[in-house]
């Protein structure tokens, strides 16, 4: 892609993202959305792929369904109060059906079968757009409004912790593991938004971290599915040591940074009365926590068939930019330590 067109569409989409951020009113919210939306298509149909236009398409056409359910109910808003703005949301009906849009926009359960399907279409690079800076835009609007249903939050978050895990369990495509993964983590967020809104900031926060450190190692061993993880010992030692690390850190095992939301969310759960939902939710965090010792022991304890020319790959120069990574894989390891510090940010 022409680095004029691209520079151009990467402004679209942090322009979009940041007039929603800034938006208290429910129209330009949506253009906001809209505009995020148009920018990031071109960028996911770049390489002309069937598979990529296909997938393109299902994510175009489940957005403009998203975006059109959040301009009727906003409209529907307006008509019952008489007002757009986003903090006000007073009447349950269209409040529910605008939690619903943002659900079908960030791909929680029950809403959520695009989410593997999309994901697999594309490069990891978009792929990992996908999965962190889109998500940004409609928990600013999650975050904002006060939820009439506290109920429909709770059984969204239940539903998207459970079927996140369950869905990957029986996945070989990196892409759609790391889908239901996101998924997961979507259902530990909406799960405390009502809650505790700084819990849900530092949940999100945690996930961007690890995802991104995620995608990029794959990125950097051209990993797409299972099998490929068993070569990537010739292609960066030091890095295949560190990757079980952070699936781990995604499963929520402590020390690492992954045990941090987890730990926050159910200590929160349980002071609000809810041990059902606390203990749901833990037991569904150990069907994801199975499909990352999956992927460890693909990369870290499986060899494959050796040969002569197997471990020259290491020590050629690698071209991509590796600073990202080592940033993203530093804080996804060691960022347990400094919980009293980033709650204190988060909530000042």
């Amino acid at each position: 892609m022409n680095p004029y067109v691209l520079s151009t569409l990467l402004f679209g989409l942090g322009l979009g993202t940041t007039i929603t951020f800034a938006s208290s009113h429910w129209l330009l919210a949506w253009m906001g959305l809209e505009m995020n939306t148009l920018a990031i298509i071109p960028i996911m149909a770049q390489h002309h792929h069937p598979r990529a236009v296909e997938a393109t398409t299902k994510y175009f056409l489940t957005q403009a369904t998203a975006a059109a359910m959040l301009l009727f109910a906003s409209t529907t808003n307006a008509w019952l109060t008489g007002q757009w703005d986003i903090q006000q949301m007073t009447h349950p009906f269209p409040s529910t059906i605008i939690i619903l849009a943002l659900a079908l926009k960030i791909g929680l359960a029950p809403v959520h079968s695009w989410l593997p399907e999309v994901l697999q279409g594309f490069d990891l690079t978009t792929g990992l757009l996908l999965s962190t800076w889109q998500k940004l835009a409609p928990f600013a609007l999650l975050l904002q409004m006060q939820p009439a249903e506290p109920t429909l939050l709770i059984i969204l978050g239940l539903s998207s912790t459970l079927i996140g895990g369950w869905g990957g369990l029986n996945q070989t495509q990196l892409r759609k593991v790391l889908a239901y993964s996101s998924i997961a983590h979507l259902g530990w967020m909406i799960l405390i938004l009502q809650f505790s809104p700084t819990l849900t900031l530092l949940a999100l926060l945690t996930y961007l971290i690890m995802t991104s450190s995620t995608f990029l190692t794959f990125k950097l061993n051209k990993s797409t599915n299972i099998n490929s993880l068993s070569i990537s010992w010739t292609k960066s030692p030091a890095l295949t040591c560190l990757t079980p690390l952070i699936l781990l850190s995604l499963g929520g095992l402590p020390p690492l940074t992954g045990f941090m939301p987890k730990w926050l969310i159910l200590q929160e759960l349980t002071k609000q009365e809810l041990p059902c939902t606390a203990t749901l939710a833990a037991l569904t965090a150990l069907l994801s926590l199975y499909f990352y010792l999956r992927l460890s022991y693909a990369m870290t304890l499986t060899m494959a068939p050796n040969n002569l020319m197997g471990t020259t790959p290491w020590r050629l120069y690698h071209t991509q930019l590796t600073l990202p990574l080592a940033i993203s894989t530093v804080l996804t390891l060691l960022l347990l330590p400094l919980t009293p510090l980033m709650l204190a940010l988060l909530s000042s």
